[in-house]
């Protein structure tokens, strides 16, 4: 296997970047630059030199075989964060025989092919990397830990388990089992698919988590949406008018709310078009506000009825609180041009979509999702097979053998080669 290198931390300048090596004669490399190597994954301060010329001062770092990120034979060198100085050591490797630039994401895919990773690590992994939020940050490491990979072992552990009772009916089908393995297999597969289903009902919030909420601003034409979009947004996001219907398109804006990703969305006015632009505005306002997680409707007054009808969980108030005066019987009031009622909206989006937030499983992507469905309609097929009779345990115990591909399937084992090159092209090269 060839040996690689790459910058692993940012590029541009910094006070310590990172060079990684790995591969058979990454400490060769090393050697050839620094001299003596340090004990293996201790740091010694040592001086780079490449044809007599000074390159850095760097700490070094080994990492014997088995003990590495990627399972081989690693080495770092910290240098000084210089654009000048990571060229000139990333040259110097560059002209060591045996030794080239890695590829995208290669390092952690050698992690992966090596065993020291499992696929939804290596997506973790990649989730942590992307993350900008602290709920992000804290849904990815649980999967880097393992997570995913733990439960997929209790489960396919079981499903094992009563594929071996079903094939013990088979094997004895002339002869009396002393027996029945049915009851067992049955509250094994039932056991796995009551996990499975909490998973792929979690899947939605965890989605969310990784990708973002996204809360629309829903009224008519000059409510007051724009201004408190950015108020929210804390800038001039959006063009704000006394003349109804500026607002044409939906315009986004992205934001850390306690911790979550928030898609604020300013939606066109919505009352009946006077043109046909107006008319495409309204029809994608009303398509992004069916669509968004969360509505927060501003009314000119407690009798209008809003074009969308809200759902359960939505927020309705009064906009403009600082032109319309209060009156019985209206909803709380907000005003985003004095800030009148902005700090109990903020806390009440946060609320809702932290309840949604704290139902998310481990299950973060569609694969994910996809691999626990098939493997649940594979159960509840062996399910009904086994229900039907002795007769058909051989082929219930086909239907187990394919939900635990399923299984295999969403931690790598099987059937991802085809995956792989769109998992690791998110990745940088460092990685």
């Amino acid at each position: 296997m060839d040996t690689i290198f790459a910058l692993a931390s940012a590029r541009g300048k910094a006070g310590v970047s990172v060079i990684r090596l790995s591969g058979p004669r990454a400490w060769d490399a090393v050697s050839t630059l620094a001299g003596k190597l340090p004990q293996t994954r201790r740091a010694a301060l040592r001086r780079l030199r490449m044809g007599g010329d000074v390159l850095d001062e760097a700490l070094v770092l080994t990492f014997a075989e088995g003990a590495s990120f990627t399972g081989e034979t690693a080495a770092e060198l910290h240098v000084h964060g210089a654009t000048a100085t990571v060229g000139a050591v990333l040259r110097a490797l560059g002209g060591i025989d045996g030794l080239r630039m890695a590829e995208a994401g290669e390092f952690t895919r050698r992690a992966l092919e090596n065993g020291r990773l499992d696929l939804t690590q290596v997506e973790g992994l990649a989730d942590l990397i992307e993350a900008e939020t602290d709920a992000q940050r804290r849904q990815a490491l649980r999967v880097l830990s393992g997570a995913v990979g733990d439960k997929a072992e209790g489960w396919r552990r079981d499903l094992i388990r009563a594929a071996a009772l079903l094939e013990v009916t088979i094997d004895f089908a002339d002869e009396d089992v002393p027996v029945d393995t049915a009851p067992e297999v049955l509250g094994l597969v039932e056991g796995v698919m009551e996990d499975l289903h909490a998973e792929v009902a979690g899947y939605g919030a965890a989605e969310r988590i990784r990708d973002g909420f996204e809360v629309a601003i829903v009224g008519r034409p000059n409510a007051g949406k724009s201004t408190l979009l950015n108020a929210l947004a804390g800038r001039e996001a959006a063009i704000t008018s006394a003349t109804a219907g500026t607002t044409r398109d939906v315009i986004e804006v992205r934001m850390d709310l306690g911790g979550l990703a928030v898609t604020l969305l300013d939606t066109a006015g919505l009352r009946e078009a006077r043109d046909d632009v107006e008319l495409i505005g309204v029809r994608r306002a009303v398509g992004r506000a069916e669509r968004a997680d969360l509505r927060v409707f501003l009314l000119d007054d407690a009798d209008d009825v809003p074009m969308v009808p809200p759902q359960p969980g939505d927020i309705v108030l009064r906009g403009k609180a600082d032109l319309r005066p209060e009156r019985a019987g209206d909803v709380p009031a907000i005003s985003g041009k004095t800030g009148a009622g902005l700090a109990e909206l903020v806390g009440k989006v946060k609320d809702i979509l932290s309840t949604r937030a704290a139902s998310a499983g481990i299950a973060t992507r569609a694969r994910h999702r996809l691999g626990l469905e098939r493997a649940i309609s594979s159960m509840e097929s062996a399910r009904d097979e086994i229900a039907r009779g002795p007769q058909r345990t051989e082929i219930a115990a086909e239907h187990l053998r394919h939900a635990i591909r399923a299984i295999d399937a969403l931690v790598g084992r099987v059937d991802v080669e085809d995956l792989l090159d769109d998992i690791f092209a998110s990745f940088c090269i460092g990685k």
